[in-house]
């Protein structure tokens, strides 16, 4: 991140509860206003009911590289893009359209700006559990050490995809947060992707220590709640 100006961005989409068929979903993403990626300015839109993939992404990505500009007084050369929220049958369909949307915002602020990208999915909802096989190797509640990362045996075979457990487990078992990596022009390798996103998760403004789940994508999961409020 330090290498060359960079912003991190978020985006959930929260859905209306069974029954409310008449009431809208609404999309958030949240962006990086600074080098250290510590504090994020948001845009939220209300969109179909049940709809997953964000309609006015690019209109909110303009408006948060443009904030990105005027507190950083640089364009952004590289996009990390955290979408929560995605099931597995909906990868296509929302990488596709949301990559596309994400060219385009930045074609709208200037015709030759193209910041290199990478989208990564992150998902909460799966059933994978890791235990440490070694007492040494495991925290004060019996956890696995906040860091841990597999990225063989039960990931995908092709795919760049790997469970991070980032945070220490306080009661029961931590559960790990996966992340795919479903499109990639910044050219990561492994090591440098889980770990810019495990020292995000020390970036958390509410927590003291390391949190479960990528900051940016948490950001954005608390304004959409938050909008869904008012």
């Amino acid at each position: 991140v330090a290498e060359k100006p960079t912003i991190i961005f978020g985006a959930d989409v929260t859905h209306p509860g069974p029954g409310e068929i008449s009431k809208p979903s609404i999309a958030a993403l949240v962006g990086s206003m600074d080098a250290q990626c510590s504090r994020y300015a948001a845009a939220i839109r209300i969109q179909k009911g049940r709809h997953e993939v964000i309609r006015d992404l690019s209109g909110m990505v303009v408006e948060l590289l443009r904030t990105f500009y005027q507190f950083c007084g640089s364009k952004p050369q590289r996009i990390v893009f955290y979408r929560d929220g995605v099931s597995e049958g909906q990868f296509t369909e929302v990488v596709r359209e949301e990559v596309a949307a994400i060219r385009r915002a930045c074609s709208i602020l200037e015709s030759r700006y193209n910041p290199t990208t990478t989208f990564v999915l992150v998902q909460k909802r799966h059933h994978a559990r890791f235990f440490p096989l070694r007492k040494e190797d495991a925290d004060r509640s019996g956890n696995v050490l906040p860091g841990t990362v597999v990225e063989t045996g039960i990931t995908h075979p092709s795919e760049f995809d790997f469970y991070l457990a980032s945070h220490p487990g306080l009661q029961g078992t931590s559960k790990p947060t996966h992340y795919h990596v479903l499109y990639d022009e910044n050219r990561f390798t492994s090591d440098a992707l889980q770990e810019l996103t495990y020292r995000l998760c020390y970036l958390y403004c509410r927590a003291t220590r390391s949190v479960s789940v990528c900051p940016p994508a948490y950001y954005a999961h608390l304004v959409a709640a938050r909008a869904r409020f008012h």
